[in-house]
Formats: structure tokens, C-alpha cells, sequence
């Protein structure tokens, strides 16, 4: 697995988060690792085909989920991942996704994005042994937010 096939996810991220709420992540330490099933955690997975096929998964804590989505809807507490939350945190993804979609068209890779899917681990059972190329963002304040690539 090539690093560099991360390279425009993170990019997005750090772009997306920063327009959005208006704090610039950094950057944890690239890891390839396992994907597992966390409790309390939220995944946003998003399909990629063409050029470049396979998933991209964002993992978040659910409360940094709820907090990313109330900066998100200017303030306005949400206090359990409702509908209005799944679809906000869902639309974050997308928006990354996107993005990092465009990127990639600019360096010549025709990738095309699935709509997201919002997971939960408690309605999970398991990822199986699939690696992901993997990275957490730090955003100040608010938690951690995890990319992990999957290439098939």
C-alpha cells in the first residue's frame, strides 16, 4: 500500500475541518493497522471506484462526533447522534471525500465516490482482517478523527 494514496484525504481534512469550524488539525503519526470495531465510536464509510477502488472510513468517538456536528450547525448543542447528526457528520465526510476526489482528478486518478454510510459500532459485528492506511487528526478541543484508507 502506497502512503501517498492517504496524501489527499488528509489534505481535504485538514481544508474541510478548518472551513468549517475554523481550527487547523494536526496530523498524528501514518500507521498501517487493522481496522477495528471500537466501542462508542461513529464511522462514516465512503466507496471509491476507477482509477483508484476501495473505502475510505472515518472514525470518530461519538462525542467528538457531537461536538464536530454542533461547531458544525453554528453552535446548536446536540446531545445524542440524532438524525439531524447523522446527516451532518454523514455530509462532513462527503464534503472530505469530494474534495480529496477533486485532488486526485488534478494529479490524472479518476476516482468516483460512493454516497457516505453512517456506522455505528454497536450495530456492527466486524470489519473482518481488512488493513488500512491510516492517520488521526487532532483537532484542538474537540478529539481525534481518524482516516483510514482501504485499497483493494
Amino acid at each position: 500500500m502506497k502512503a501517498e494514496v492517504i496524501n489527499p484525504f488528509l489534505e481535504s481534512a485538514r481544508n474541510v475541518i478548518e472551513q468549517l469550524i475554523q481550527v487547523s488539525p494536526s496530523t498524528g503519526n501514518l500507521a498501517v493497522k487493522n481496522v477495528e470495531l471500537i466501542d462508542d465510536h461513529i464511522w462514516i464509510m465512503i466507496g471509491m471506484t476507477g482509477q483508484m477502488s476501495g473505502n475510505v472510513v472515518f472514525g470518530l468517538h461519538e462525542q467528538v462526533a457531537l461536538r464536530l456536528v454542533s461547531l458544525m450547525m453554528g453552535g446548536f448543542v446536540l446531545t445524542e447522534m440524532d438524525e439531524m447528526g447523522q446527516s451532518a457528520i454523514s455530509e462532513l465526510g462527503n464534503m472530505i471525500s469530494g474534495n480529496a476526489s477533486t485532488i486526485l482528478s488534478n494529479q490524472g486518478v479518476t476516482v468516483d465516490i460512493t454516497p457516505p454510510q453512517v456506522l455505528k459500532s454497536v450495530h456492527m459485528t466486524s470489519w473482518g482482517s481488512t488493513k488500512a492506511l491510516s492517520i488521526p487528526l487532532m483537532i484542538d478541543g474537540i478529539g481525534e478523527l481518524d482516516i483510514q484508507v482501504i485499497i483493494s
